[in-house]
């Protein structure tokens, strides 16, 4: 594939290959700190920063605009202009081909290299606290900025992937993966915290701007499964990768070299972009149709003038698009559901096995309750993908929030009745948050028109990690409640959304997303 296919004209790519060679420079000019301290087991703590790390750090900074430089699209106004007067068939109705399974394919490795760095974060906490000789506490802003900067990125990258487009907003994403690595050979805390909330604006753009490619690239039929299936399977194997790599790499490099492999990974994630198209919709928005075409038929799809889809061949009314204030309620509905899945995955799940302990419980069944949250997820992400796919993407997420729900009610009546097992509370509790985020995103990608797809996704992601930024202070501060009564307050927002999606929700199975861009001029005003 030849270099200026992968960008939208040569000299942006020339140019965004400058930015990677010079971040990736910045990050190598800190390698020979990191190895200064081989001798004391790679700790470098209270070491001088050398000239050479400052003029690194400068490279990183100037790469990374130089990488967004060349991604910036160009001459806009004048493709639109050239395509004024086509209207073009999107890819709804295609066969499911090698080129998507190829998609499905790169897209999961992408999400598992994005998801591992801030997994990585649980296992560089003991070694911090080690090395710096503070208290847990103090180690915890590490990845609460993380979590910080996951909320800024997902708001940002949204923004940006309707601008620079998916596969751009994917490749700047993976140049600044580059760049944190260098929090590897940081010598102080502060640093460590400051690179952690680049990482995690890295980071938490990248999943809600995959679900939006493939929602624009994959055919109407498949579009479902393959969604939940992809972010499903990222997720996973992200964590999986990140509890591997310390395992394997801890022992022997100590906990830097975690983020050290960012460096790797990152560069690995940018030549995946080779094998990443850009969307074929958004290329039509930004009147690039001749790119748009060759994609297109790469995905066994093809380029004519059409009419657009009359509802009647569109489906049933419930795949008629919301507009107005009752789009903004459908907003309002998925980002409560996504403040309450934040609550739950960073909040009450990592709480409770500490509180059955000081009940009496042994550290055994608190331990099993973690092992069994990895255990339920895999086979989670599954069913997700087949009752989303096969049965309802609306009543589907309605399903999971309800599960979530009776979970949480009983974390509530173990705490009220001082005992009974918490096997099936805290089951249902880890199966319905599981099936929340592997069916909430895929379904706002569905749910949204072209022009605002990134940004409503990105939002919607940046919710997930709000909720989390939120139980996480109350970890640093101290303040965390009794587990009923954290239970009864995350039940409010569980049961806002259920009511919320269930009214404002629609059904996008099979529908053709081509009817959502129909009312993607229209006002979000009543």
């Amino acid at each position: 594939m030849q270099l200026s296919s992968v960008l939208s004209d040569r000299r942006g790519a020339w140019i965004f290959v400058l930015g990677c060679a010079a971040v990736t420079a910045g990050v190598l000019m800190h390698v020979p700190m990191f190895m200064m301290g081989k001798s004391m087991h790679f700790m470098l703590a209270g070491m001088p920063m050398g000239w050479d790390m400052v003029a690194g750090m400068g490279l990183i900074i100037i790469g990374c605009l130089i990488a967004a430089y060349g991604l910036l699209p160009r001459d806009v106004a004048a493709h639109r202009a050239a395509s004024e007067s086509f209207e073009i068939a999107a890819p709804e109705d295609a066969h499911l081909g090698p080129a998507h399974w190829g998609l499905m394919a790169v897209l999961v490795v992408a999400l598992i290299i994005d998801i591992m760095k801030p997994a990585a974060l649980g296992f560089t906490v003991p070694g911090m606290i080690m090395e710096y000789g503070v208290p847990k506490a103090t180690v915890s802003l590490v990845p609460f900025f993380a979590l910080l900067g996951t909320v800024t990125g997902s708001v940002v990258w949204g923004i940006l992937a309707d601008i620079y487009g998916r596969k751009a907003s994917i490749l700047l994403s993976a140049v600044m993966f580059v760049g944190t690595s260098i929090c590897g050979a940081m010598p102080s805390l502060a640093w460590n915290i400051g690179m952690c909330f680049m990482m995690g604006a890295a980071a938490g753009g990248m999943l809600p701007v995959t679900y939006a490619l493939l929602a624009e690239m994959m055919p109407s039929r498949h579009r479902g499964w393959s969604l939940v299936l992809v972010g499903g399977l990222g997720a996973v194997g992200g964590y999986f990768a990140a509890s591997g790599a310390s395992a394997l790499l801890q022992p022997i490099f100590g906990w830097r070299i975690l983020w050290l492999l960012n460096l790797p990974t990152g560069l690995l994630l940018v030549l995946l972009g080779v094998f990443i198209p850009e969307s074929a919709k958004f290329l039509l928005a930004r009147g690039r149709r001749a790119e748009a075409a060759a994609v297109m038929a790469r995905f066994g799809s093809t380029m004519k003038k059409v009419a657009a889809p009359r509802a009647a061949e569109s489906g049933a009314k419930a795949h008629v698009p919301l507009t107005g204030a009752k789009l903004i309620g459908k907003l309002a509905a998925l980002s409560i559901a996504a403040i309450a899945w934040g609550l739950i995955n960073f909040g009450l799940l990592l709480w409770l096995p500490a509180d059955l302990v000081s009940k009496g419980y042994s550290v055994a069944v608190s331990s099993k309750l973690l092992a069994a949250s990895a255990l339920i997820a895999f086979p989670t992400v599954f069913v997700c993908a087949f009752i989303y796919s096969r049965w309802s993407t609306k009543w589907s997420l309605v399903t999971v929030i309800g599960i979530t729900l009776l979970g949480l009610v009983g974390v509530m009546w173990l705490e009220l009745s001082g005992s009974g097992s918490p096997v099936l509370p805290v089951a249902l509790l880890i199966v319905g948050s599981n099936g929340i985020i592997a069916i909430l995103l895929p379904y706002t990608a569905e749910s949204f028109p072209l022009r605002v797809r990134g940004r409503a996704t990105g939002w919607v992601a940046a919710c997930t990690k709000g909720g989390g930024v939120f139980a996480q202070l109350l970890s640093i501060t101290a303040l965390v409640p009794a587990m009923g009564w954290a239970a009864i307050a995350i039940m409010v927002p569980t049961l806002v959304a259920l009511g919320l999606v269930a009214w404002f929700g629609r059904e996008t199975r099979g529908a053709d997303l081509r009817r959502l861009d129909e009312a993607m001029d229209a006002p979000l005003v009543a």
